[in-house]
């Protein structure tokens, strides 16, 4: 009755049980959990912003909207978010919230999460990235572990970021 009820919690949640994977078709890896928030001039176009997400890969979307000014031009990707998704991901922040100039540090996130544009961190681990390292992160070139290697370089964990404040 125990293992029935929590498994009946677990599809509501949308959690796989423990040792049970989730269902996917094969090849396809989870695609997490994805949050914008943007500026409350998109609202009245969020079906489409919403459409052309999905159509870049980037499903499981969550959006809120700014009452008041623009959202903070950061990025956080999880450690599993595969380099086509976080280079898309990229793309979306630059389109939709001015740009990116700060890179939120993987180990802060779930594995395949992606947050766009969060106002739950402070200075103290946001790193701020220039153009050509974002370029760098854009590179179609690089594997999702070579990713990750340089966003980790991009965040390191034993060091704070270079510059407090925000670059907004």
């Amino acid at each position: 009755m125990i293992k029935g009820l929590a498994l009946c919690l677990a599809i509501v949640l949308g959690v796989p049980p423990t040792g049970v994977p989730a269902a996917q078709p094969d090849g396809i890896v989870s695609s997490g959990r994805v949050e914008i928030v943007l500026a409350n001039e998109h609202r009245r176009h969020v079906e489409e912003i919403k459409k052309e997400f999905t159509e870049t890969g980037l499903t499981n979307l969550h959006v809120q909207f700014m009452k008041v000014g623009k959202p903070p031009t950061n990025i956080g990707l999880g450690p599993s978010v595969t380099a086509e998704r976080a280079r898309a991901a990229i793309r979306m922040a630059k389109k939709y919230n001015r740009d990116v100039t700060i890179l939120l540090p993987e180990r802060l996130f779930p594995d395949h999460y992606v947050a766009i544009a969060s106002s739950g961190f402070d200075d103290t681990v946001e790193y701020p990235v220039s153009a050509e390292q974002l370029t760098e992160l854009e590179n179609p070139a690089l594997t999702t572990e070579q990713f990750h290697a340089l966003y980790r370089r991009l965040t390191p964990a034993d060091q704070p970021p270079a510059k407090k404040g925000r670059m907004f």
